[in-house]
């Protein structure tokens, strides 16, 4: 099944996150299991040429591609469809308008006003009508929300027709309610319940990106009532397993 059919069923999903360039790194964890994986610009040093490349090798191993932009800009929305991105995830949206100019990006008109071009996503022009077809059933618009100004405007952007998902970006509404990083704080959980509840009462599918890669926080939200989850990060990922084992190697020696 397509994950924009997912999102509309509101189907459990796990994905993860990638920022190393490397081709190895999409490909092992393309293979590993993700219902999805998000080519990160906006933290890493990602260029589109690399960003291309890994769509290709999640493309071999059919795992979506959706890229975390660096900004919810029309041209950088439009050159990774073009490069064959199933979607993007738009940071720092935080009002209704926003996600509106999203969703315009993504289509082509008469639904948006994306520009009309040829390139990998096109089948280098071998394919264009197919490719209309396929944007229509398959792009997938996700919304970060990460921003106190997002929390108060949630419903209204919710929905917005066009987007399939939000994903709550922790770090940085923490951030915004002046307590960067401490998301324990009450406030900052008082925020992100007020997204589930919304998301929930609005049949919106949505969840959180759980940065350390835990098991038992994973679960935690998923029990919440989240159902759009990113979990962990390659380097992340990378350096806790290291960690760990030379850890208890260093135990047992």
């Amino acid at each position: 099944m397509q994950l924009k059919s997912k999102l509309a069923r509101n189907a459990l999903t796990i994905g993860s996150w990638i920022t190393l360039g490397h081709p190895a790194v999409a490909e092992i964890m393309g293979a590993a299991g993700f219902d999805w994986l998000v080519l990160d610009t906006e933290h890493s040093v990602l260029e589109l040429s690399e960003v291309q490349i890994l769509i290709q090798v999640l493309d071999g191993q059919r795992c979506p591609a959706i890229v975390r932009l660096t900004s919810n800009h029309p041209d950088q929305i439009k050159r990774v469809m073009d490069a064959g991105a199933t979607g993007v995830m738009v940071p720092m949206i935080k009002t209704s308008a926003d996600a509106e100019a999203a969703v315009q990006s993504v289509y082509y008109p008469p639904r948006g006003q994306r520009g009309v071009g040829l390139a990998r996503a096109q089948g280098y022009g071998a394919r264009f009508q197919q490719y209309r077809h396929w944007l229509e059933d398959n792009a997938v618009v996700v919304v970060m929300i990460e921003h106190i100004d997002a929390v108060n405007a949630i419903d209204s952007i919710l929905t917005v027709p066009g987007i399939d998902a939000y994903i709550i970006g922790p770090y940085d509404l923490s951030g915004s309610i002046g307590r960067p990083g401490e998301l324990d704080y009450p406030e900052v959980q008082s925020a992100i319940d007020r997204v589930l509840e919304a998301g929930r009462r609005l049949g919106m599918p949505g969840g959180i990106h759980v940065v350390e890669p835990d098991p038992v926080q994973l679960r935690k939200y998923v029990q919440a009532g989240f159902s759009f989850l990113g979990y962990g990060v390659d380097i992340r990922i990378l350096d806790t397993l290291c960690r760990s084992h030379m850890k208890k190697i260093r135990e047992d020696l």
